[in-house]
């Protein structure tokens, strides 16, 4: 999958995994339309489009178009992350964050939240897949805790 593909997956929702299962079969909408979508959402945020620019160019409404430009935002973010593990680590934020939002109050939504992770675990084995790597190489990563500063070289492999 190319950068525009995996942006499309995080802005609409898709794992990595099944994303790539639709793509090579003439899938128009996940080979051309979403892609170009995100594609259109990284110009705008560029450029600073205002919300009603962006959605006349996606054709949808203005609210929607926000929703949007916040979904490629978190989407830019797990997609550029300097590695898998930060990727992960990104996408687990937001889906955290999201589920705060929204209201954690009950084991539906605690439900809700799991399956959101796995999803980020997913994406995470799709990524390393990708790349060759081994979850092990990224260990340190994954346990960096916040606001601690590491000494140089110290995530270095």
């Amino acid at each position: 999958m190319n950068r525009a593909q995996l942006l499309a997956a995080e802005i609409f929702g898709y794992s990595f995994a099944n994303y790539a299962d639709h793509l090579g079969i003439g899938n128009v909408r996940f080979e051309r339309l979403m892609p170009e979508d995100a594609k259109t959402l990284e110009t705008a945020e560029r450029e600073g489009w205002p919300a009603s620019k962006i959605a006349v160019a996606l054709e949808v409404d203005v609210e929607r178009a926000e929703d949007l430009l916040a979904a490629f935002q978190r989407a830019r973010e797990v997609v550029d992350a300097e590695n898998p593990a930060e990727a992960f680590r990104n996408g687990v934020r937001f889906s955290i964050w999201h589920a705060l939002e929204e209201g954690l109050g009950d084991p539906e939504a605690i439900e809700k939240l799991v399956t959101q992770i796995c999803y980020c675990a997913a994406n995470l084995a799709f990524l390393l897949e990708r790349e060759g790597k081994t979850l092990s190489r990224y260990s340190r990563h994954l346990r960096r805790e916040s606001g601690v500063e590491y000494y140089e070289g110290y995530f270095d492999e």
